[in-house]
């Protein structure tokens, strides 16, 4: 049996349902049925029944999406991991705990959670992303991710070495700064009261210290016990750098509560390593007392270079920054002004008819704790009798200090010959590019909380997050013209009159800030609101409803921005999934 149209002049085919047979070796057809009333589709179906083939439903009818995890922020990571060899660099030969310690460090780039979430969202059936798959280590629990991290902590020292090797030289600037995380309980060797750097006061810490490149590239990271003063820290960076890494001749830059002179005379220069640090403000005053520093030498030029006795071998590279001085001068203000007000409840309560405040000791106890808390003391004079109390503002000491606003003073001995009093300056400022590392710990990785109680798994937890700033840190210079990231660092540099002026962004960067779009007109993006945009590029699992076909996975077309962050990355949006 078929289907069969026959024309008809003037009026619609009729649609015939024909048979053929054969009758004394011919072949005749007869016809069964008119279907010239029948709707369209009915026909159709009825011909694919006639030909042997599935009844046609419609398009949205024939498949089904059975699960869709997202992708193309991990596609991303793991991509440029890749690219970085990342996994080689943990270690050579390929392994399954080698694939779980690399899971560890993206996932703390795309999602920083405990071992449990994390565990939960590699596994296939509770997957929260791509990352279980595109890794192999679907199967994995969070034993499997403790195990994996006690076996990455036993090779930090190789990790380091090869970080060091790849990103530093001969020759060369190191950056170094600690920090410190509270941590939860109370039982873990390492953990001690300390002054809390992360502000999470009164609670038990640990301290650790990052080294990094001159680009604030992280290549070492040590834990310390939460009590362990920042000074303490240098000897072990020094014998980092000369004996593990063996390099002779680089410049170590600390900021001047890290590379103080005890320091410098008793771990630095005996290793004959070269620094850079500044001047304390005790030492500051002292120089400026004793006549080296003169304000008329910030009259034409904001930094000038001097010798002293006091520090024979050194040079002094004196530096004013007039909107630092601004500032300062507007802080010391406030603080004045709110202990004004706080001194003057204490004259109040001094001077009321009924029940006054009586008794040196109780006087001087309010006083006491108005003075500890904003720390004006210096700039106030005080009279406290038994019925009675004033104050003043001491002028003088207050002019002695705002004359020296803005003002600090770097030490070096490196030779004029290798830096310039300009370098000497730009070298220091640096610094912020540790700085800039620790607050990525505390928030777009997450380093807190610590609920780990043995030594061992919290240094551990700390390479993790190492390694994970090292790989955000490349995301982020090479995403850079799609984020809220200055990506014209010549012009930046060539736009800043002198390395005492504070930064400037570029006109470009100036741009994107102004319109939240590139000069393409795509939109701007966060580092964290790209990945989430990275993100809804999806591997869905489809299901034709014929049972006969099998399942298949489809990745997510990505939008014009999306294709242009993985064109920046180098990495394809199918990674895994090719």
């Amino acid at each position: 049996m078929y289907v069969t149209r026959v024309p008809n002049r003037g009026s619609p085919p009729a649609v015939l349902l024909r048979e053929s047979y054969r009758e004394e070796g011919k072949v005749r057809n007869r016809t069964l049925a008119n279907l010239s009333r029948w709707p369209k589709e009915k026909v159709e179906g009825l011909e694919r029944v006639l030909k042997g083939l599935p009844p046609k439903v419609a398009l949205a009818e024939a498949f089904e999406i059975t699960r869709s995890r997202p992708h193309g922020h991990v596609a991303a990571a793991v991509g440029t991991a890749r690219r970085l060899g990342l996994a080689e660099l943990i270690e050579a030969e390929p392994s399954r705990s080698r694939d779980l310690a690399l899971a560890l460090v993206v996932a703390r780039v795309l999602r920083p959670a405990s071992k449990l979430a994390t565990a939960r969202g590699l596994r296939s059936e509770t997957a929260s992303s791509s990352l279980g798959e595109v890794l192999a280590v679907s199967g994995a629990d969070e034993d499997d991710l403790y195990d994996a991290m006690d076996w990455l902590g036993e090779r930090q020292e190789r990790i380091e070495d090869a970080l060091a090797a790849r990103h530093l030289e001969e020759a060369t600037l190191v950056l170094y700064d600690v920090s410190s995380a509270a941590l939860e309980g109370t039982t873990c060797p390492l953990a001690a009261l300390g002054y809390a750097r992360d502000g999470v006061k009164g609670r038990p810490q640990v301290v650790y210290g990052l080294l990094t490149s001159k680009e604030g590239i992280p290549v070492a990271v040590e834990v310390f016990e939460g009590n362990t003063a920042d000074p303490a820290t240098v000897a072990s960076q020094v014998a980092k750098v000369r004996e593990r890494f063996g390099l002779a001749h680089v410049v170590l830059v600390g900021d001047r509560g890290m590379l103080t002179k005890a320091r410098i005379d008793a771990d630095v220069a005996p290793a004959g390593l070269e620094w850079v640090t500044a001047l304390r403000a005790p030492s500051i005053k002292a120089l400026a007392a004793g006549g080296a520093i003169q304000l008329s030498f910030f009259d034409e030029t904001d930094l000038a270079e001097i010798d002293h006795p006091d520090y024979p071998g050194e040079r002094l590279v004196m530096c004013r920054n007039p909107a630092l001085a601004a500032e300062r001068a507007r802080k010391r203000e406030d603080l004045l002004a709110a202990t004004e007000t706080e001194l003057e409840k204490v004259v109040v309560a001094a001077s009321r008819p009924r029940h006054p405040l009586r008794g040196r000791d109780q006087i001087g106890l309010r006083v006491g704790k108005v003075i500890g808390h904003y720390k004006m003391g210096k700039h106030f004079v005080i009279d406290i009798g038994e019925e009675s109390f004033s104050y003043r503002r001491d002028e003088a000491t207050i002019a002695a200090e705002a004359a020296l606003d803005g003002i600090y003073v770097l030490r070096t001995n490196v030779a004029a010959e290798y830096f310039t009093t300009p370098e000497v300056v730009a070298s220091y400022k640096r610094l912020a590019c540790v700085e800039r590392a620790f607050r990525i710990f505390n928030s777009d990785l997450d380093v807190r909380p610590i609920h780990h109680r043995r030594a061992d798994r919290v240094r551990a937890h700390f390479l993790v997050c190492m390694l994970a700033h090292y790989l955000e840190w490349h995301l982020l210079d090479r995403l850079a013209p799609v984020l809220f990231i200055d990506d014209d660092k010549a012009a930046t540099e060539t736009d800043r009159p002198s390395p005492v002026a504070p930064a400037v962004r570029s006109a470009k960067a100036k741009a994107k800030d102004a319109r939240k779009r590139t000069p393409d007109g795509a939109p701007v993006h966060s580092f964290a609101s790209l990945l989430a945009d990275l993100g809804t590029i999806c591997v869905n699992r489809i299901q034709p409803t014929d049972p006969d076909l099998a399942a298949f996975d489809m990745v997510t077309t990505p939008t014009p921005l999306q294709r242009q962050a993985f064109q920046l990355l180098g990495v394809s949006h199918r990674l895994g999934f090719a």
